[in-house]
């Protein structure tokens, strides 16, 4: 039988898994199943299912990518630079548990971004909604789009399978399995492939310190002899030095976390607070670890691909009169040119080209169970914001259980013929390091939603001028925009992923500039 076809079996196989842990767990299933788990979700399986989402195909395929020297549109790096946006990740879970989630739990919350209605008013309640919406919705396709298009790459394309086909029915699949249960579905299923996931990461590690006859000490001083393990960038002027790059990090997750309904409705779906809080930590301390060792993976990936014949070559091209020189790393083809390896091509590249069978299918389910975690709570988080904050259907006394119901699933489906359309449009821009892209596309989306929260949280005045808020979080990342354009074109800095602070703070100075009378800061938990 033909190497790909018994992958995609195994693929089918996983999915069919999944569809049995959901119908299980989607029976006697309600609205509130599927917004928060009917808040009885255990802390210990959210936060072990957290890992998988946080980490994502991002992190599972791209991450070790980033380890060799190698440049993707304005950034370049190399080493273990990304582990300076791990440890701002960690510092932004603390604030996150111990300032949004006593808020959230203490108003009883569905959607996190009541808290914005009841502190301001029903606009601000509505435009943090469609911030979120809009920025989920584009954060997902995009790692969708890596994992579908590895597997077109890698696995598909051989066969004769369109691209559209492979994007169609893996959201299909997707869709299927969190039509019924939602959150109370995916906290399940999350934990089962954050375990696969990490079986494969482990796998893929061990199979190379053994084919390159290396103990753990040897590869990291042969690394660190090939300038690979590098922490710190000193450069002030890149875009990942050191600094900036763990202050972006962690407001990237007070952001991207703490202000994000897909990661907070599994929190909420916990108990109780100090469980919750457990959780959050929990999971923040074994990101540090999981990352640490992608990094290390991503290393040995290059090695090993170095010791079967791979190597670097300097190609020189003219771009707009200027000489540009691009590093690349890969194998050479029959006429001497390097076919190119690097960055998110790296690790699937070698999995499924020269790693045994065996490892070819774990790395299949790792990639598979990287791609699902991301993809089916971003679906059903969207899907529960327009239902609850834009449709209001948890106030509404006039439909029946049943109409709401129906109405939720012609929502989801519709944001999944949406993902479709996002993940196409991400197939033609074709970025070859997807985790950059994803935190400057972070930076403009998320920036709104984090001056809001900060100007609730941090003041006592309100907003009531109608219009005003829209104004300010519209016009916000349009300035960022522009003063990131301006610093690129006319200074030697360039603006990294400190552009979410930098589009939080015009958000915040916006609002002062329209702000209204001082309030009592009491919100009601009715």
């Amino acid at each position: 039988m033909n190497p790909g076809t018994i992958l995609l079996l195994f693929v089918f196989a996983y999915f069919i898994g999944l569809l049995v842990i959901s119908y299980f767990t989607s029976r006697n299933s309600d609205n509130q199943s599927f917004f928060i788990g009917n808040k009885k979700s255990k802390w210990w399986l959210v936060a072990f299912g957290m890992i998988g989402t946080s980490l994502s195909g991002v992190t599972f395929i791209s991450v070790p990518g980033t380890v060799g020297k190698m440049t993707a549109g304005d950034y370049s790096f190399g080493g273990f630079e990304y582990y300076m946006m791990v440890i701002g990740f960690f510092i932004g879970y603390f604030i996150v548990a111990g300032v949004l989630l006593p808020l959230y739990y203490r108003m009883n919350l569905t959607s996190i971004y009541t808290y914005l209605g009841r502190r301001f008013n029903v606009e601000a309640h509505k435009i943090g909604s469609l911030f979120f919406i809009i920025s989920r919705a584009i954060g997902a396709t995009a790692r969708l789009y890596l994992v579908v298009n590895i597997l077109q790459i890698f696995l598909l394309e051989a066969l004769g399978v369109p691209f559209w086909v492979t994007a169609f029915v893996l959201l299909l699949m997707i869709l299927l399995y969190t039509f019924e249960g939602g959150v109370k579905t995916i906290v399940i299923t999350d934990t089962l492939q954050t375990s696969f996931m990490i079986l494969s990461l482990i796998a893929c590690i061990v199979y190379i310190l053994s084919n390159l006859n290396l103990s753990f000490g040897e590869a990291y001083s042969i690394l660190e002899q090939k300038q690979y393990t590098h922490f710190i960038n000193t450069d002030i002027n890149s875009k990942t030095f050191f600094l900036k790059t763990i202050l972006g990090g962690m407001f990237i997750t007070i952001a991207m976390t703490g202000l994000d309904q897909e990661m907070m409705q599994k929190n909420i779906s916990v108990d109780n607070l100090k469980n919750s809080k457990k959780n959050m930590l929990t999971f923040a301390g074994t990101l540090l670890f999981v990352n640490l060792a992608f990094l290390f993976l991503g290393g040995l990936l290059y090695l090993f691909a170095i010791q079967n014949g791979a190597g670097y070559s300097t190609v020189t091209t003219v771009v707009e009169g200027k000489e540009v020189v691009t590093n690349l790393f890969g194998f050479k083809d029959a006429t001497g040119n390097v076919t190119n390896i690097m960055g998110d091509d790296l690790f699937p590249a070698l999995s499924l080209g020269h790693f045994p069978m065996a490892l070819s299918i774990i790395f299949i389910i790792g990639l598979i169970s990287a791609l699902f975690p991301s993809a089916d709570g971003a679906l059903t988080a969207v899907t529960s914001s327009y239902c609850v904050d834009l449709l209001g259907l948890n106030e509404d006394q006039q439909k029946t259980e049943k109409q709401k119901k129906r109405l939720r699933m012609k929502v989801h489906l519709t944001f999944t013929v949406i993902f479709f359309a996002l993940i196409m449009v991400f197939k033609a821009i074709n970025e070859k390091s997807i985790v950059y892209l994803i935190m400057e596309i972070a930076g403009y989306t998320y920036g709104p939603l984090l001056g809001l929260f900060a100007f609730g949280i941090l003041t006592k005045f309100t907003v009531v001028k109608k219009y005003s808020i829209l104004a300010v979080t519209l016009l916000a990342p349009v300035l960022t925009y522009l003063i990131n354009l301006y610093v690129t074109n006319n200074t030697d800095y360039r603006i990294g992923v400190e552009l979410i602070i930098l589009n939080g703070f015009l958000t915040f100075v916006g609002l002062w500039l329209v702000r209204s009378k001082r309030i009592e800061n009491k919100l009601t938990t009715q």
